[in-house]
């Protein structure tokens, strides 16, 4: 599920169901959140390569 967080109170909910999810454990909670954050990244890296692959190929 994507959403968006965008008041506190809404970031507090969220951290909070992240710690339950992960049963309490804030080393797991921290873990789970950085590797959501290494897949958004690669997934924002791919779309960038694909937007320059694209933008090069309109100029030619």
């Amino acid at each position: 599920m994507i959403r968006t967080v965008t008041d506190s109170v809404s970031k507090e909910s969220a951290i909070d169901e992240v710690i339950a999810t992960c049963n309490g454990d804030m080393r797991g909670a921290i873990k789970a959140l950085l590797l959501v954050n290494e897949h958004l990244e690669a997934e924002l890296q791919h779309y960038a390569h694909r937007s320059n692959l694209a933008r090069r190929s309109n100029v030619a």
